[in-house]
């Protein structure tokens, strides 16, 4: 799937609208909404993990972050920012969710 595909499913698990701005991130006064991305924003994938029921975890040695939701396990690899990894894997398993929704 795409980054794209991702946050577009992974909106559809959490009840998210999302909103496309050719113009790119950044504060706007003129917008009527937020910009919503849980690949890139830690607030947003703490909120969407809690808003879902998701168990995070890190396995230091074996250098993953791992999410698991509804008994499924996702894990993606830490690497140099095991932040980011972090938030992939919340975002792939949320995506799965809103995947089963259409």
């Amino acid at each position: 799937m795409t980054d794209q595909e991702l946050l577009e499913y992974a909106a559809k698990a959490a009840g998210e609208e999302l909103k496309y701005d050719s113009f790119g991130g950044g504060d706007n006064p003129d917008r009527e909404y937020n910009y919503w991305n849980p690949l890139t924003d830690d607030g947003d994938a703490l909120r969407l993990a809690v808003k879902l029921g998701m168990m995070i975890d890190h396995n230091v040695e074996a250098d993953y972050a791992q999410v698991v939701l509804d008994g499924n396990s996702y894990h993606e690899m830490r690497g140099a920012d095991p932040y980011a990894a972090t938030r992939r894997a919340i975002v792939r398993a949320a995506a799965e969710i809103g995947k089963e929704m259409t």
